[in-house]
């Protein structure tokens, strides 16, 4: 059998533990409350097409830009939203319309969309992305890779409704 002694440290850490999560955080689980919305990007808009097709690939491919879409204050995954995509890539420029193209999310929130491998433009590898449905604020992201070797970049959205 196995006694557990109740030291001071052991009293005082378990002490502050109920005083920094109080007794309803030892019951109730954890919820993002007061997720603040992601704010646009300045230079995020630049060659932004409104209306651009939803698309299963932008050309070749072979690069996967991902990401998360979810509301503002309580965090809760959003579907069905539309993300569009572009960037300066192997097969074409930030202003073509063929380096433009949307996706849907999820029932997790979740977005993906294949690519042409996003080349350095201005000296930065970069990909644009947009929410522009309508039925939450609009956000323009322009997320920057560490490098031009890189085979993935992520972005993720907190919306705030209209």
């Amino acid at each position: 059998m196995t006694t557990v002694l109740f030291d001071r440290r052991r009293l005082l850490f378990a002490g502050g533990s109920v005083l920094a999560t109080g007794i309803s955080g030892l019951l109730v689980p954890a919820h993002a409350k007061d997720l603040a919305p992601t704010p646009s990007m300045q230079g995020g808009s630049n060659n932004y097409r409104p209306g651009a097709p939803i698309v299963n690939r932008i050309g070749g491919g072979g690069f996967w830009m991902t990401g998360t879409v979810r509301r503002a204050g309580d965090g809760a995954p959003l579907a069905g939203q539309r993300i569009q995509i572009w960037a300066h890539t192997t097969e074409g420029y930030e202003n073509d319309q063929r380096s433009h193209g949307a996706t849907l999310t999820d029932a997790n929130g979740a977005f993906r969309l294949e690519m042409p491998q996003i080349v350095p433009a201005f000296g930065q590898p970069h990909g644009h992305l947009a929410y522009d449905s309508g039925a939450f604020k609009t956000v323009f992201l322009r997320p920057v890779m560490p490098s031009a070797k890189v085979k993935s970049l992520e972005a993720h959205f907190v919306l705030q409704p209209v």
